[in-house]
């Protein structure tokens, strides 16, 4: 044997030797000499990684301090997690098109039974975020279209602050009226849930989004009639659903007229602040 072999430390060697074993002891014991001292390996998948994404080569495995990490935190910590609100936005695709078809057939008032195992704000941002963009675009159309009617030569002009305007309405509408209902039905002693509250509100602005295209003819008795038409639909959504979760309260006639009535106002500024 060369001498440049037998001068290697075995004790810095990594891994295992099989020991050398003659044809007479093949009935023998195959004897393994391993080392014990080297640096630390990590933990890792076999086989290699083979899902959608890019990634090559071997995976290293989640310590279990990772896996806590990525746990949603139950105390205050809880709600600057971003974790914590996945729950709300894990919906289906065809649960969300039934609770807009729901939201279009106001008298069937069984809205609640619908979502009551799984309330969702998916629906709330999206119609909300899709709300602000229709009414900005078709409002500054409608604008236009008027001024044509006066003037001819009436240049296009795009008015900004119909987002701004359109966002703060929207988007103030639908989290602060839900959230006053919860905290004065809850000081009334009945029964309520910020989350279904929300879920309910945010749907009964879908109706808004295909009812904003025929506002662009330029007729206004036909705008009104369109828009009262909207508005009293989404009013009765909220009021009849109401009406079927609050079964039972004393105060349930001053609260279906409330929400009733903002549905209404909140209709009525649609129609003369974007479409005049």
């Amino acid at each position: 044997m060369d001498e440049s072999f037998a001068n290697l430390q075995t004790s810095r060697l990594i891994g295992s030797v099989p020991a050398v074993i003659s044809d007479d002891n093949k009935s023998s014991n195959v004897h393994i000499t391993s080392v014990t001292e080297g640096p630390s390996a990590n933990n890792q998948i076999f086989p290699p990684h083979q899902g959608n994404n890019n990634a090559k080569g071997y995976q290293t495995l989640e310590t279990p301090t990772e896996r806590l990490e990525q746990q949603p935190s139950n105390n205050w910590k809880g709600f600057f997690n971003v974790y914590s609100y996945t729950q709300y936005f894990d919906v289906d695709t065809d649960v969300v098109v039934n609770r807009l078809m729901s939201s279009l057939y106001p008298t069937s008032g069984d809205f609640f039974n619908k979502i009551d195992a799984n309330p969702d704000m998916y629906g709330l941002v999206w119609i909300c975020t899709t709300l602000v963009f229709v009414l900005s675009s078709l409002g500054n159309c409608a604008t236009y279209l008027v001024k044509k009617r006066t003037d001819s030569e009436a240049p296009w002009v795009f008015d900004v602050n119909y987002i701004n305007l359109a966002a703060s309405i929207i988007y103030g509408y639908a989290i602060i009226v839900p959230l006053a209902f919860y905290f004065s039905l809850r000081y009334m002693g009945s029964r309520a849930d910020l989350l279904r509250f929300w879920c309910l509100w945010g749907y009964s602005l879908f109706i808004f989004i295909p009812t904003s295209l025929p506002l662009l003819i330029p007729v206004e008795f036909l705008r009104w009639v369109i828009i009262l038409s909207a508005g009293s639909a989404s009013s009765c959504f909220v009021a009849l659903n109401l009406r079927s979760y609050l079964e039972g309260s004393n105060d349930l006639t001053v609260v279906m007229a409330v929400a009733f009535g903002l549905q209404m106002v909140l209709s009525l500024f649609i129609k003369v602040w974007f479409f005049p």
